[in-house]
């Protein structure tokens, strides 16, 4: 046989296209992938034996393979299922320590009123006789009042404290001047003419001021965890876009369908793949940052003279002096009370470390951003063999740059097509909900009271944000004010990657072209 003979049907041979091994002359094994697809829980009817064709398939490479179309939408199905439920689990394991922070806190300030009741009830009785015992409901009110003013109800506190001291006068006038018979026209002249009078002397003021500032630190403190919550659970349950979904599968299984099940994709095509897909969730991170900023600096209030501890078990010491005051010829009662004043402090509840929460607010704080990277480090891509991980088209090196963060960076994001120019409406409401907790809790910080009950069902939902898949804490009502729909400003798209906006865009053109057909028909 001539050489020239020779050489063409050597390299006709070799253009046959790919039976696996080149040595072999045989189409590779589908064994591998088989087995992997059944442990997957799919049938093996129309799973080849051997490798075939790929010219079917719509998100894998085309080279020859062992995965079907069917098995391909299978595949990319479960690529969906099992990345979203990462997602959910990572914002369940973020929910948990809100969850914990906010029973820690919850209980504890609960405990702190509980306790402040319990001291007034223990040491007023003995000193005061039946004072106490005939205007019990007068200061278990209060107490109630100031309960349901932390769970979220529509109380205002002031008037909450004014009303209790205004009932307290009155009955401590009409005891003191038993003999008498006072009229209802009389106690009331008493009453308004209390602030000049000022029976009680400065603790009404003074209880008023420290009382107000830290119930409103507190509540918002505990609803800035709840809210926190909803917003991680709301979130995590967004689901990933079709164009994700494909860029997911194409990631994780089809290097199976390649024949190289044991290569994991590259770390820098896995951030980008999931910069892609979880671009509107990183948008939260500015907002998300400022609320954990806004709760870190209400936590201060924790601390000092002005801390929730102090403050409550310090009422009955308030109210003791208050009543002193009043019935200042009595000396012996007098001491009593200094006496009492001492009872809470040896028998404060163990408090929570301040600094344990401000550390994890802070930990919390680049969640949305570093989403990405810890879903690829923890649980999909390889840092290491760099020259060997799947890269999309083959075990190669991944050569793009990694996107940035957000919406608007994903305008050249190679792996995963995205509309920049429309945004997630759900995560858009989340990121309102954030900056009204913000500034709420801002405005708490500054001793400004704060209203929970502009609600809307059509944006929070109802039920605590702190609940897990196991238990839901009895906590105070999720109260998140109704918001508008969010302006969404176009970006000019900059490149074929970029979905192009719709043909309702192009209408004013149409019709301009339409109404000069018109024209020149009506001159015919």
């Amino acid at each position: 046989m001539d050489f020239p003979v020779f050489m063409a049907l050597l390299i006709c041979a070799l253009a046959v296209p790919g039976f696996g091994d080149m040595g072999s002359g045989k189409a590779q094994s589908c064994s591998d992938i088989r087995q992997f697809y059944n442990g997957k829980g799919f049938s093996l009817n129309g799973v080849p034996q051997s490798e075939i064709s790929g010219e079917h398939l719509r998100i894998c490479p085309q080279g020859y393979t062992c995965c079907t179309s069917v098995m391909e939408d299978s595949l990319s199905n479960l690529s969906r299922t099992e990345m979203e439920g990462l997602i959910r689990d990572a914002g369940r394991a973020l929910q948990a320590s809100l969850n914990g922070q906010y029973k820690v806190f919850d209980g504890y300030l609960l405990e702190l009123l509980n306790r402040s009741e319990g001291v007034l009830q223990q040491s007023y009785p003995p000193a005061l006789g039946s004072l106490y015992t005939q205007n019990t409901r007068v200061f278990s009110d209060l107490y109630t009042e100031l309960r349901r003013y932390y769970r979220g109800s529509n109380v205002n506190i002031e008037e909450a404290l004014n009303e209790f001291w205004a009932r307290l006068l009155e009955r401590m006038f009409k005891g003191a001047n038993g003999r008498y018979l006072i009229g209802d026209d009389y106690l009331e002249c008493v009453s308004k003419q209390s602030e000049t009078l000022r029976p009680f002397g400065d603790n009404p003021r003074d209880l008023k001021l420290k009382v107000t500032r830290t119930f409103v630190a507190a509540r918002s403190f505990v609803q800035g965890l709840v809210i926190s919550g909803e917003v991680v659970r709301k979130v995590s349950q967004v689901p990933l876009s079709p164009e994700c979904m494909r860029a997911i599968m194409k990631m994780t299984y089809c290097p199976h369908c390649r024949g190289v099940a044991t290569a994991r994709p590259c770390a820098n095509y896995c951030t980008n793949v999931l910069k892609g897909c979880l671009a509107n969730q990183a948008d939260l991170d500015t907002e998300w940052r400022n609320l954990a900023d806004a709760m870190l600096q209400v936590s201060n209030r924790f601390e000092g003279v002005s801390s929730v501890d102090v403050v409550f078990l310090s009422l009955p010491t308030h109210i003791s002096e208050a009543i002193t005051t009043m019935m200042d010829n009595i000396d012996t009662f007098n001491n009593k009370v200094r006496t009492a004043k001492c009872l809470f402090l040896f028998s404060i509840a163990k408090r929570p470390q301040v600094s344990d929460v401000s550390r994890r607010l802070r930990d919390m704080q680049p969640y949305w951003v570093s989403l990405p990277s810890t879903l690829c480090s923890d649980r999909v891509a390889t840092r290491s063999q760099a020259d060997k991980c799947w890269n999309g088209m083959a075990r190669a090196r991944y050569l793009p740059e990694v996107m940035g963060d957000g919406l608007a960076s994903q305008i050249n994001n190679p792996e995963v097509e995205i509309d920049i120019t429309k945004p997630d409406m759900t995560i858009r409401q989340q990121i309102m909900q954030l900056k009204i907790m913000t500034n709420r809790l801002k405005n708490a910080f500054n001793g400004n009271d704060v209203d929970f009950q502009d609600t809307s069902d059509d944006v929070s939902g109802s039920g605590s944000g702190m609940c897990t898949d196991e238990n839901c804490p009895r906590g105070p009502r999720l109260m998140v004010p109704s918001t508008d729909r969010p302006k969404v400003y176009a970006y000019p798209p900059e490149n074929k990657k970029v979905v192009k906006a719709s043909a309702d865009h192009n209408l004013p053109s149409i019709a301009f072209y339409l109404l000069s057909l018109v024209m020149l028909l009506l001159r015919r």
